[in-house]
């Protein structure tokens, strides 16, 4: 029978013991505790991306729709004109999103809409992660008046 530093070699290939069980354990907790954090941090800045496109895309679908009706939607006829026709809107020539439904924000939040608006011709804003007006970070409101900062 062969013999490994003493031991048959049956007897060699039991496993890791306890010891080098628990080592590890602690480091995969240390590695998790390092990076789990840094990747939570860049979903939320994901989703405030994501809202910033999908408001920008709206804009190009709006703009469009004026083009075509010669205004923008109004605020009770919403976003839900870039889909359907409003009535009145003869030039309708759309829709004008790829998709026949409104998306919701990244925090499954309807966009809000309004035309005419504070800030220009149509205000079109999400208020974040906390469904709040104002705050800081993943919960403050992304607008389409203001760059994404």
């Amino acid at each position: 029978m062969d013999m490994v530093r003493g031991k048959s070699l049956l007897q060699s290939r039991y496993g890791f013991t306890m010891i080098e069980l628990m080592v590890v354990m602690i480091i995969l907790g240390l590695l998790a505790a390092l990076v789990a954090p840094r990747m939570f941090g860049k979903l939320g800045k994901a989703k405030t991306n994501a809202a910033y496109t999908q408001i920008e895309l709206f804009g190009t679908a709006l703009d469009s729709f004026r083009l075509d009706v010669g205004r923008y939607p109004t605020s009770s006829e919403g976003l839900e004109a870039l889909v359907n026709p409003p009535s009145g809107a003869d030039e309708w020539n759309g829709p004008y999103l790829k998709k026949l439904e409104i998306p919701l924000d990244p925090w499954n939040n309807p966009y809000i809409y309004e035309s005419p608006g504070n800030h220009g011709d149509y205000d079109l804003y999400s208020y974040g992660a906390d469904g709040t007006e104002g705050g800081d970070g993943e919960n403050r409101d992304i607008v389409s008046w203001k760059g994404l900062k």
